[in-house]
């Protein structure tokens, strides 16, 4: 979310992590300010409510992966899904598809109330539904990382404040600690880029390691909290599937006749009709 309020779409600050990262090899931050820049990127866009916006993910046609925090208002109420909206892409006014919403799941254990700490970082993970797909060919979604995560080199794919028109790319940065499903990284996030996809590139394209959650302090040095995914994202998918509001059976009643104002089958006889 946008800076001016922080403490709903945007990242909140911990101090829970203790200990100090060494020197790591990161990359600084770039603009993909271009369409052609952005496009292996595309399926990363922004999830916008009129107080402010957040980074999400297509991982399905039909789905998104963003961060639990990003779906509360101020008062700790989930927002209605026709309050949300998609724009995948994002680039200087230009997205790939824009799309509204139909269906919002947060992570059942996440506490809108309890602020940041450790068991809120572990399930700030929400599955956002579009009201209509975007086919795959004209958007490839990105999969969910299922192997253990180790420590190493990430990339991070976000909007955030002052670059909220444009995706940002770090090409470079690191896990530095792995606790309780908590990951911690050195990576350069801001408010905005709450729900923003951390990518591993163990297995040719990138695939969704974690999310960011929030940011803080580790050995003095500004880091950024996520969490582990795959429990997290297959519970919400089982929760997203028995929530999900089924359309209404229509029920038509047959009647006999063919007059033109009869919508009910029409019975013939052996000689025909």
């Amino acid at each position: 979310m946008s800076a001016a309020r922080s403490s709903i779409l945007g990242l909140g600050v911990a101090t829970f992590l203790a200990g100090s990262a060494g020197a790591q090899d990161t990359t600084k931050l770039r603009g993909l300010n271009s369409q052609n820049e952005a496009l292996a990127w595309q399926a990363v866009g922004r999830l916008d409510h009129r107080d402010g916006y957040c980074t999400a993910t297509l991982i399905a046609p039909d789905l998104l992966l963003t961060a639990a925090h990003c779906v509360y208002d101020a008062s700790g109420a989930l927002i209605p899904a026709q309050d949300l909206r998609f724009q995948a892409g994002l680039t200087h006014g230009a997205a790939s598809a824009i799309r509204k919403i139909s269906q919002v799941e947060a992570h059942e254990v996440y506490d809108p109330r309890a602020g940041v700490n450790a068991k809120n970082v572990r399930h700030d993970v929400a599955l956002v539904r579009l009201a209509k797909p975007i086919p795959t060919h004209e958007l490839a979604p990105f999969s969910v990382f299922d192997g253990a995560l180790p420590d190493g080199p990430v990339s991070v794919v976000s909007y955030g404040r002052g670059r909220s028109d444009a995706l940002s790319r770090q090409d470079a940065c690191h896990v530095v600690k792995r606790r309780e499903q908590i990951v911690t990284m050195d990576c350069d996030v801001t408010f905005g880029s709450s729900g923003s996809p951390v990518f591993t590139h163990l297995n040719g394209r990138g695939q969704i390691a974690s999310i960011i959650s929030s940011i803080g302090k580790r050995g003095g040095r500004k880091v950024a909290f996520g969490m582990e995914l795959p429990q997290a994202v297959s519970l919400l998918k089982r929760q997203m599937h028995a929530n999900r509001v089924r359309p209404k059976a229509q029920v038509r009643r047959l009647g006999v006749g063919s007059n033109k104002g009869s919508t009910g089958a029409k019975f013939v006889t052996a000689k025909g009709s």
